[in-house]
C-alpha cells in the first residue's frame, strides 16, 4: 500500500510540478489531521477506529471531510496532497 502511495505521489509531482500549490480553503481539524496521519501509515478504517476508540462510520465521516477539504477522491490522493501542503 505504501508503494502505491509513493508511486502515485511521484506521478502527481511530475504532473503538477509546474502548478503552484493552492492553500486549503478550510483547514483540517486536529482530529482530521490525526486520521490523515493514520491513513498515511496505511491503516484501514477499522484499524483507525480501534486506535481512536470511535465507530468506523465516524472514521468514514472524517475521511469524507478530509477528501472534501483536500479536493481529492481517494486515500492515496489525500496523502499526496497533504504532503504537498506540508500537512504530513
Amino acid at each position: 500500500l505504501l508503494a502505491v502511495f509513493d508511486a502515485e505521489e511521484q506521478q502527481r509531482a511530475v504532473t503538477s510540478s509546474q502548478l503552484p500549490v493552492q492553500p486549503l480553503i478550510e483547514p483540517l481539524s486536529p482530529r482530521e489531521l490525526e486520521v490523515l496521519q493514520f491513513i498515511a501509515q496505511g491503516l484501514s478504517n477499522q484499524e483507525i477506529s480501534e486506535r481512536l476508540v470511535i465507530a468506523v462510520s465516524t472514521v468514514k465521516g472524517h475521511n469524507q471531510r478530509i477528501f472534501g477539504k483536500l479536493q481529492v477522491e481517494r486515500r492515496t490522493e489525500a496523502v499526496a496532497r497533504a504532503r504537498e501542503l506540508d500537512l504530513l
